[in-house]
């Protein structure tokens, strides 16, 4: 009996992507597309968890199948990462007409990023006093203490790195390995190394113009190949968000978020104050903040349903390029650093809020100025090289807790609602580093504002 519901799940999934195929051929446009995907995802989410019930070994088979099409969606946008990563910025160097703009560059996108985490701290700290959040009014059960022990674990792990070690991880030693992801600091590694290319490859034009020129055509040629991939991967959006969200919501503990309710609320609380806080920065540097919420959303749709900057950074790449913008050089930069450093949501408020929670536990006074000033400048410092993935939060909050002296296993107290928080958190961090690079462009005055201000240059174009 298990086998015929699981089978006729498996038949509902492939007739929604029928529908969204069916759509594709009527030219309705991808945008529309993807919050359809994303729509019929939450239905059936729910109706899956309503009819078989949470933990349910039906439910347990069927999202495993629905993992091909979402977990496998997610894992084709990371396999051309690094290809679209060290093609695009080593393009963008050699195109430059002075070594000295990169600089210029990469400070405005990491000073952006690093302040707008600290703003987000800010954030919230507010939001955590505001409604009172205090970390012995969870209840811990057997799943938190597992989760408990696991973050402590994972402390002693980190505990013997000095910061000067952790910023050493930033630099590759062995390129390849870099490669395969298999650090939490490689897409930094894979970025220096690409800027060291680009650079190398800008000294060989001026010394032997013939080979720098030939250099340039393969990495052209590259670039237009590694481009038609990316292309061809986001047009499966539509699909991957659907059984994304449906494995989302079907495998959600509501008797959870219903028993951490006040601190979800409070998360999100946060999480929206700080996205007005990016309209307004947006507004200030003289350009339309509607535009830009428009032509952003799509990317963050698809960042909230997979939980994963680094997954969203070939679609940021496009989106800032052909619907905001943004210069190619600045767009590559802003996404990729955007996915490892100074994220407002994991390694902003998330951390802060923690810490707030977890400060009177210890009899520490959570008002206290000095705690709060601490607690800010680490949280800015310590958001360079947050794992653009699924559990960069866990780490940006370990990396706070301990350097204030705070207990870390108290972090686990929120599993039950980690992944609903963490879709917010995600979305949040991926604007950031649309915002960085939009006013980083701005600033340079590179910004195409005559493709800002187009109507007809949206999302919707990229996976054509």
């Amino acid at each position: 009996m298990e086998v015929l519901f699981v089978t006729s799940n498996i038949v509902v999934l492939l007739a929604i992507i029928g529908l969204l195929i069916y759509m594709q051929k009527k030219h309705v446009s991808f945008s529309k597309r993807v919050f359809t995907g994303m729509g019929l995802g939450i239905v059936l989410g729910f109706l899956l968890q309503t009819v078989y019930g949470t933990g349910s070994d039906v439910i347990a088979a069927t999202t495993d199948w629905y993992n091909i099409v979402g977990r496998g969606y997610v894992n084709l946008l990371m396999v051309i990462v690094v290809p679209l990563v060290m093609v695009s910025i080593i393009r963008a160097i050699i195109n430059l007409e002075k070594t000295k703009e990169l600089g210029k560059m990469a400070g405005w996108i990491i000073g952006s990023l690093v302040i707008t985490a600290m703003i987000a701290a800010v954030v919230g700290i507010g939001s955590a006093l505001l409604f009172d959040l205090n970390a012995e009014q969870i209840e811990v059960g057997q799943a938190e203490n597992e989760r408990a022990a696991s973050i402590e674990e994972r402390y002693a792990a980190m505990e013997e790195q000095t910061t000067p070690q952790r910023i050493l991880n930033f630099i590759p030693s062995n390129i390849f390995l870099d490669m395969t992801g298999d650090r939490s600091t490689s897409t930094i590694a894979v970025v220096l190394f690409s800027i060291i290319v680009g650079i190398a490859a800008l000294g060989v034009k001026r010394k032997n113009p013939e080979q720098g020129d030939l250099f340039i055509k393969i990495v052209n040629a590259l670039y237009a190949v590694v481009m038609r991939i990316v292309t061809l991967i986001l047009r499966l959006t539509p699909f991957g968000v659907l059984a994304l969200l449906t494995n989302m919501v079907a495998t959600t503990d509501f008797a959870g978020i219903i028993e951490l309710g006040k601190f979800v609320i409070a998360s999100y609380v946060a999480l929206i104050v700080m996205f007005f806080i990016h309209l307004i920065i947006v507004g200030v540097f003289g350009l339309n903040p509607m535009t830009f919420l428009k032509k952003v959303f799509p990317v963050l749709g698809f960042a909230f349903s997979s939980r994963s900057s680094a997954g969203t950074i070939p679609l940021n790449i496009q989106a800032q390029k052909d619907a905001l913008g943004v210069d190619e050089g600045v767009a590559n930069m802003s996404a990729t650093f955007g996915a490892t450093m100074g994220q407002n949501g994991c390694a902003g408020i998330y951390p802060a809020m923690l810490a707030i929670m977890i400060a009177p536990t210890v009899g520490i006074d959570p008002l206290s100025p000095d705690f709060l000033v601490q607690l800010i400048l680490i949280i800015g410092i310590s958001s360079f090289g947050v794992a653009g993935v699924g559990g960069g939060a866990t780490f940006a909050a370990i990396i706070v807790l301990s350097s204030m002296g705070l207990p870390v296993g108290l972090a686990g107290l929120l599993i039950s609602v980690e992944a609903l928080i963490d879709m917010g958190r995600t979305a949040l961090n991926v604007n950031g580093s649309m915002v960085s690079g939009t006013i980083t462009s701005r600033i340079l005055r590179n910004l195409n504002m005559k493709k800002f201000n187009d109507k007809d240059a949206v999302t919707d174009k990229i996976a054509i």
